[in-house]
């Protein structure tokens, strides 16, 4: 037997020694099942010296069961995995993990760090990479010239007027693919760069980081706090929203919404709604965009002061409903299925339960066909709490249905209980007096019960007659019996019937008196 109890934190664990010196493992439980181990390095990194431009490969072998997770981070800063940038494999044949510099850059020098985990534990190892710089001035002269070029851009970006508000012009494609960019998921960037046309990531990303530093100097001016910034999002009631949780150092600050550089008149919560209106509940404000309409396109930004906090590119697929999702009636404890049919394919759509957004798991199942044309949401094991609206979003467009959930007739049965009714003989009638003439039959009876059923024997002045022929003894039902055929002098004296079973012994007795003959 083991133990399963888990450290409450797991960064001050259990620590463990590694074979391989550099080596830092963590175990997150006092004691592993059988055959399970930590993660452990049996080959670690080896720092690298290397020239700029040429290609840098880190190499880690690891070992632990469950197989453990790998990943990668740096002291300063983030990786930015890309093919021009950096890359993270795993060879199967060699089971090395490795992450790849192409082309190495003096920006990518650094302390990097090599994380396995898996449940029990993980292991940690750093390795240091330094980059040998190729014709230091020239590059010395590049950043400069760079660092002076996004300067420049940064000034054309924030141009705003003397109270705070944007030119009044729509944005160019260079001003929206940055500020895009600044708001952007990490994630997204490869995707971003190809729409618009950029083909030096590293470039990007460079300049990027470089807006960003100068971006979080200018909010800070304003806002104290800014989290929870959810790009803008299509609801199931014809409506969009965009989420970002901040704090204003100045609670009298302006607040502004564009769209595509071009500022957009909105209502707040309490005044005739326009088609945009902010709601502000605590520090949470909620920007929403009303009846939707392929005209909502667009760069949406968000200013406080003068200085942007954030920005949402909300693109309009030209999709619609050709089959819609209709009623369903499922009974209590089966499955429901919606369908509906697109005009166009999607890879995905959004499915809603009663306003809230569902996504795939044990509950709820959603399918896309090979053409992307039909989609599917299957409600498992159907409770009635789960009736309500339903609601398929693509694009802009959404319908609705209810799951109506029949209750099964179901009959409760009282709660079996085990009853013992065993119980020791007792003569619920017992054995009368009898007076027979000599020469006639005399008729003895008596009735007993008892669980189980009690063996029965008869007896005169104690002798036993359940073997004697010359009476006749019965016992059915509880109901025993004896007759003697024709009575005489010897059959005189007390009668007893005695009556056992495994709980105990009962006994009723009478007497039987023979006159002479008539």
């Amino acid at each position: 037997l083991w133990k399963g109890s888990l450290i409450s934190d797991p960064t001050v664990g259990i620590r463990k020694k590694s074979k391989v010196p550099g080596v830092m493992i963590t175990q997150f439980k006092e004691e592993l099942p059988e055959g399970m181990t930590t993660p452990d390095f049996t080959r670690k990194p080896i720092a690298l010296t290397i020239q700029e431009g040429k290609l840098a490969v880190f190499k880690a072998k690891i070992t632990g069961n469950p197989t453990p997770t790998v990943t990668w981070g740096r002291a300063n800063g983030e990786i930015h995995y890309h093919p021009d940038v950096c890359l993270q494999k795993y060879d199967e044949a060699t089971q090395e993990h490795t992450i790849e510099f192409p082309k190495v850059s003096p920006e990518d020098a650094d302390t990097y760090k090599c994380f396995a985990t898996n449940e029990h534990g993980r292991a940690v190892c750093t390795v240091v990479l330094n980059v040998i710089e190729v014709g230091f001035s020239k590059t010395r002269e590049m950043q400069k010239t760079q660092v002076e070029d996004v300067a420049d851009f940064r000034k054309k970006l924030k141009k705003r007027n003397p109270d705070g508000t944007r030119e009044e012009k729509p944005m160019d494609s260079e001003e929206k693919v940055w500020e895009i960019l600044l708001s952007a998921d990490k994630k997204d960037y490869e995707r971003i760069c190809a729409e618009y046309g950029i083909t030096d990531f590293r470039g990007m990303l460079k300049r990027l980081n470089e807006m960003k530093k100068e971006r979080e100097e200018e909010i800070a001016a304003f806002v104290t706090h800014i989290s929870t910034l959810k790009h803008i999002e299509v609801k199931d009631d014809d409506c969009a929203t965009i989420e970002l949780d901040m704090e204003l150092k100045d609670p009298t600050s302006k607040i502004f919404l564009y769209k595509d550089g071009v500022m957009v008149p909105f209502t707040q919560e309490g005044a005739d709604e326009l088609k945009h209106n902010l709601k502000q509940v605590g520090k949470k404000y909620v920007f929403t965009i009303k009846k939707l309409g392929i005209e909502d396109a667009g760069l949406y930004s968000v200013d406080v002061g003068g200085v942007n906090v954030f920005s949402t590119d909300f693109k309009v697929p030209e999709v619609d409903f050709a089959v819609k999702i209709q009623e369903v009636k499922a009974l209590e404890r089966e499955d429901a299925l919606f369908q509906c049919v697109l005009t166009a394919p999607m890879s995905e759509i959004k499915w809603y339960g009663k306003s809230a957004l569902l996504t795939n798991g044990e509950k709820h199942e959603i399918i896309v066909s090979e053409d992307k044309l039909i989609h599917k949401l299957i409600v498992r094991d159907c409770m009635p709490l789960d009736g309500g609206i339903y609601a398929a979003v693509a694009g802009i467009k959404s319908c609705n249905a209810f799951l109506v959930v029949e209750e099964k007739f179901t009959l409760n049965m009282p709660e079996s209980k085990v009853t013992d009714l065993q119980c020791p003989p007792k003569f619920i009638v017992p054995l009368k007096m009898h007076t027979a003439p000599q020469g006639y039959e005399c008729y003895m009876s008596c009735a007993v019960k008892g669980d189980p059923t009690p063996h029965v024997t008869w007896l005169r002045n104690n002798i036993s007659l359940n073997t004697n022929t010359n009476y006749f003894i019965s016992n059915t039902c509880g109901v025993c019996s004896l007759l003697i055929l024709r009575v005489g002098a010897k059959d005189t004296g007390e009668y007893k019937v005695v009556a056992e079973n495994g709980m105990g012994r009962a006994e009723c007795s009478t007497k039987l008196t023979v006159r002479g003959k008539f």
